[in-house]
């Protein structure tokens, strides 16, 4: 495959048609259906790092764009414009919640790739447990996509943690998200 400014062809005619397709602010991602064109091997580790063929992508901003165009259908992940769909690869989730504001009652996160997002009902938070016991906690971003709260966050999430109904959890924007049975705690 040849390649185009660091970055292969088929991952360079991608990019251009996502700079096109978000000219003027987020791409309508949610809107497109495009045909199915295959995989192309980028995937996303869990601590949030792009891979493009094993090797770290390392323009941040050529990683928001990517950002941009993700789409979750069911389990798989894409990067779709309005004219082709590809599959790639999600270790965990897309995104990492690596900061939070807390204001008026409403948490705010910021994700490694920029965005920001309030939790509340159209943005809620979960939290199940990992396979360790631990809770693992995600927000959701846009559309099915989600956000892994990181550790340092997910800490102080907690010290903002209040008991409802037998339940221990976190509130945000009006809405409230259990994260364990308050008897539980030690």
């Amino acid at each position: 495959m040849a390649e185009h400014g660091g970055v292969n062809a088929e991952a360079g005619d991608l990019i251009a048609a996502a700079k096109r397709a978000g000219r003027g602010g987020k791409p309508p991602v949610h809107l497109w259906d495009p045909p199915y064109c295959g995989e192309i091997d980028i995937v996303i580790r869990r601590d949030g790092t792009w891979f493009h063929e094993g090797t770290p992508i390392g323009r941040q901003g050529l990683v928001r764009l990517f950002a941009s165009i993700l789409k979750r259908e069911g389990d798989r992940h894409f990067l779709v414009t309005p004219v082709e769909k590809v599959g790639i690869r999600v270790e965990d989730a897309p995104f990492v919640a690596v900061d939070f504001t807390e204001r008026d009652g409403t948490i705010t996160f910021t994700t490694n790739v920029g965005d920001t997002v309030a939790a509340g009902p159209d943005h809620p938070m979960r939290f199940p447990l990992a396979p360790d016991g631990e809770p693992s906690p995600y927000v959701e971003v846009r559309a099915g996509l989600e956000a892994l709260i990181d550790r340092k966050s997910f800490y102080r999430l907690v010290d903002l943690g209040e008991e409802r109904d037998g339940l221990f959890g976190i509130a945000s924007n009006g809405a409230f998200f259990p994260i364990m049975e308050a008897a539980d705690l030690l």
